[in-house]
């Protein structure tokens, strides 16, 4: 029988995380697979390994919430598998929106029954006096914000021309996936997944135009900082400390995510459930 292995990525301040692994384990197990994980967590029939050195994997299970799915994230952009999200009793706009039981979630891994979508992610590069010192990606968004009590200074521009100048308290750029987390938060637009897009977006800039834009895929985003100092944040993840004359390049990557449910579901009715949008009433099907 040919081994399949799969990482399990767990949440290990979730009581209903730990418990849904220890029951899924032994599913997986039985049907042949080899079982890792990066978590902070130790069960019975599921190696504990730095990710590092994880081995090839066919797929990565969340059992978490959608900061659980980002931090999966690292491990499956490597690899190109499938990251599968299971609802751990909050509604995210990544995991499942319904939690399905735990013997449907091991057949469906199994079986491979479960549904993909490529998700865009973003690539960014830090140039700091000609040179290259740091490059990453987002899955959500990249954000260039003040590091400290005082505002950030910034300058923007996109496909090589001045967009504005900011006095502001950060800048985030979101891919739709990105669009219902800080960005959302902040006031941005809402995107639909498969909306080929990006968000720009001021935080509490003091400027008379500061508005959501919603910008092409295709185009290059250029920050520099004007300020004494700023923190680049991925996905809240990976960071980097700024300094003035510091330019941050944001692109679309070609890489994807490939983010993966037990089930298909539509995203406007992830956004009802999220929200708890007043639908009653509704006569369609």
């Amino acid at each position: 029988m040919t081994i399949r292995s799969a990482a399990l990525v767990i949440s290990p301040s979730r009581a209903e995380a730990i418990a849904a692994a220890k029951e899924l384990a032994p599913l997986l197990y039985s049907a042949g697979f080899s079982l890792y994980t990066i978590s902070d967590v130790s069960i019975e029939g599921i190696k504990k390994v730095a990710p590092a050195d994880l081995p090839d994997i066919e797929i990565a299970v969340v059992l978490g919430g959608d900061g659980t799915i980002l931090r999966a994230a690292e491990i499956t952009l490597k690899r190109n598998v499938p990251l599968l999200g299971i609802n751990m009793g909050h509604v995210g706009f990544m995991a499942e929106v319904n939690r399905p039981t735990i013997a449907a979630i091991a057949e469906s891994i199994i079986a491979k029954s479960y549904v993909s979508e490529n998700r865009m992610i973003l690539r960014f590069a830090v140039e700091r006096a000609g040179k290259e010192i740091g490059t990453g990606w987002a899955l959500n968004e990249v954000t260039v914000e003040r590091d400290g009590t005082t505002m950030v200074e910034l300058f923007v521009e996109i496909d090589n021309r001045p967009l504005s100048h900011w006095g502001c308290d950060g800048l985030i750029c979101s891919t739709p996936t990105g669009s219902t987390a800080y960005a959302f938060s902040a006031g941005g637009p809402v995107l639909w997944p498969e909306v080929d897009a990006l968000v720009l977006l001021p935080i509490s800039a003091h400027a008379l135009f500061s508005r959501p834009m919603v910008v092409s895929p295709k185009s290059e985003i250029l920050v520099t900082i004007e300020s004494s100092d700023a923190l680049l944040s991925a996905d809240a993840l990976r960071k980097i400390p700024l300094h003035a004359g510091d330019r941050v390049l944001i692109t679309r990557d070609d890489q994807t995510i490939k983010l993966s449910h037990v089930s298909k579901t539509l995203f406007t009715d992830r956004l009802v459930a999220k929200f708890k949008l007043p639908v009653e009433g509704w006569r369609g099907e």
